[in-house]
């Protein structure tokens, strides 16, 4: 039977805020990951529905992990999402106690869906993958500085600190290339992805890390939570234009990546968009859509285990 209890925790570096729906009771917990068995054993006996964190760059993640290994419902949803739910509701004072209750709320009334939260391995992998982008990041200013500057003493620098973030990114994506030749399912995934044009190493790599539910999503799921379904702006007699928005990120750039490369080398995407630009598509679309059928692809590829078969992929 439903307990009817809902838990929202708020986040913060150093405290977990918990609140309780519907008994409104909220209090507060140490944020350390090796010290929850307290936190655990009440939870455990309330029961609830749902445990509803944010993600709060990574600071909710061994609290997460704790939660659910004692196997207690926990889904991490994304931060916008509860704040655009709690304006609708109009409340639009923020506290860590409101923050927690909001959460609960936010639990009963969306019921977002528990996942299965990375095992340590994948969470380090991911983490991996976050430095990379980070460091990508940087480099580019770097490269943009270099051009502006206005003296040798400072571009000699420039160039000093361009040298070691070239190898630290060298070094980052060895370790990646480890972990993946290290698990027989990652290495597995990783050659059905590659076989796929466009598709390289860090591409791939994006998805293991960053999309791991790949292979067990329909493709309307799976082109949602990787950030390329369209979403009507419809009103009235109105018909807006078809926009994407939400879903991961990273693997909305690295799909855009991707899928530019396969328009440029293979021909099932090149016809595919050329039919969309003779439709009268702007590019920009026409290159979105083939971002979602390279995705919508993959998704079969890992769910069949089955490589690249461009006959298949044209239908």
């Amino acid at each position: 039977m439903s307990s009817g209890v809902l838990v929202g925790i708020d986040v913060s570096k150093a405290h977990l805020e918990v609140g309780v729906l519907p008994s409104r009771e909220v209090w507060r917990e140490d944020n350390d990951p090796s010290d929850l068995s307290a936190l655990v054993k009440l939870l455990r006996r309330l029961a609830p529905e749902l445990v509803v964190m944010e993600a709060t760059g990574g600071l909710e993640t061994g609290a997460a992990a704790v939660l659910s290994g004692a196997g207690l419902p926990v889904v991490v949803v994304n931060p916008r999402q509860v704040r655009e739910f709690a304006r609708a509701t109009g409340q639009l004072a923020k506290t860590d106690k409101i923050d927690a209750l909001m959460l609960a709320l936010f639990g009963e009334r969306v019921r977002p869906k528990v996942r299965p939260l990375p095992d340590e391995v994948a969470q380090a992998f991911e983490a991996l993958l976050a430095r990379r982008r980070q460091l990508v990041t940087i480099l580019a200013q770097e490269k943009t500085r270099l051009k502006q500057a206005r003296s040798t003493e400072v571009a000699a620098g420039i160039k000093r600190h361009i040298r070691w973030l070239e190898n630290e990114i060298k070094d980052v994506e060895g370790n990646l290339r480890d972990s993946v030749r290290k698990s027989p399912i990652w290495k597995g995934k990783d050659d059905l992805l590659r076989s796929a044009p466009g598709v390289g190493r860090i591409v791939s790599f994006t998805l293991l890390g960053n999309l791991p539910e790949l292979g067990r999503l329909n493709r309307k799921e799976i082109a949602a939570l990787g950030g390329v379904a369209p979403h009507a702006a419809d009103s009235g007699t109105l018909r807006g234009q078809r926009v994407i928005w939400g879903g991961r990120q990273a693997v909305r750039q690295s799909l855009f990546m991707a899928a530019l490369a396969a328009v440029r080398i293979d021909p099932v995407f090149q016809a595919f968009h050329a039919r969309l630009i003779e439709a009268g598509k702007p590019p920009k679309v026409a290159l979105v859509a083939c971002m979602r059928k390279l995705l919508t692809i993959l998704n079969a590829m890992v769910r069949d285990a089955t490589p690249w078969n461009p006959e298949l992929a044209s239908v």
